[in-house]
């Protein structure tokens, strides 16, 4: 464990690659922050830092996969789309991770594009699009939100992983031995398991904060849907 980083570590994709998702994480996290100053609030602004601060500590459980200093662990772009929304969501898990490298040393600063293209962007938007069908195609209840939780982290997780996949493939300079196919497997096989126990603990969180106050989950005011979720300060349904 100790030669083994959280993120993708300086030297895992070569110098071109790096720069060019650089560049990209830039302009996608420059529309979040444009986008993202259009729905923070007064609930959307305190929620937001509880989440980043939440993802921070769940993103500490490391799983090792490779000895190349490569490793799995939870996300969180999923339960931060349900409760603050995509463009804010993406936000949060970027300043996770760009913590992360410069105080923690998880992952390398000259990686930071790739992480965040994988982990921020990646898992936050498939994670979004996921909750946004099941959302209107699933009963408006605790049990409908719990599911939608769970689906959608379980599978953006793998889904981003396989951005790592892509990354290898077009500037991977380190021998993470086998095929590429093998590699994709790989990763979604054990970020499978990993996102189960992500989904656990987004559907948990979720429906705790919607049954104490489901006006704080950006899913359920943003998706214009009508949860079934009793609420103190009024004593009724929402």
């Amino acid at each position: 464990m100790d030669n083994v980083a959280m993120h993708i570590a300086n030297g895992i994709i070569d110098g071109p690659v790096a720069a060019i998702y650089g560049a990209f994480a830039l302009v996608v996290l420059t529309f979040c922050v444009i986008r993202g100053r259009r729905d923070l609030d007064d609930r959307l602004a305190p929620m937001a830092g509880l989440v980043a601060a939440f993802i921070f500590a769940v993103q500490m459980l490391n799983f090792p996969i490779f000895t190349g200093a490569v490793s799995g662990h939870l996300l969180g772009g999923a339960l931060a789309a349900i409760l603050v929304g995509p463009w804010v969501g993406a936000l949060c898990v970027s300043v996770v991770l760009i913590v992360q490298a410069l105080v923690f040393g998880d992952g390398g600063v000259a990686m930071l594009g790739l992480n965040i293209t994988n982990m921020a962007i990646v898992g936050t938007a498939a994670g979004y699009l996921l909750i946004a069908l099941l959302l209107r195609v699933l009963p408006r209840t605790p049990a409908g939100l719990a599911v939608t939780g769970f689906v959608s982290a379980m599978v953006s997780v793998v889904i981003a992983s396989q951005g790592f996949v892509l990354q290898y493939w077009l500037g991977g300079t380190t021998d993470l031995g086998g095929s590429l196919g093998g590699l994709a497997g790989t990763m979604a096989g054990a970020h499978l398991l990993i996102g189960i126990g992500e989904g656990l603990i987004t559907a948990t969180t979720v429906v705790t904060v919607a049954k104490v106050r489901p006006d704080l989950v950006y899913a359920l005011r943003g998706l214009r849907t009508a949860p079934v979720f009793s609420n103190p300060a009024t004593g009724g349904a929402r």
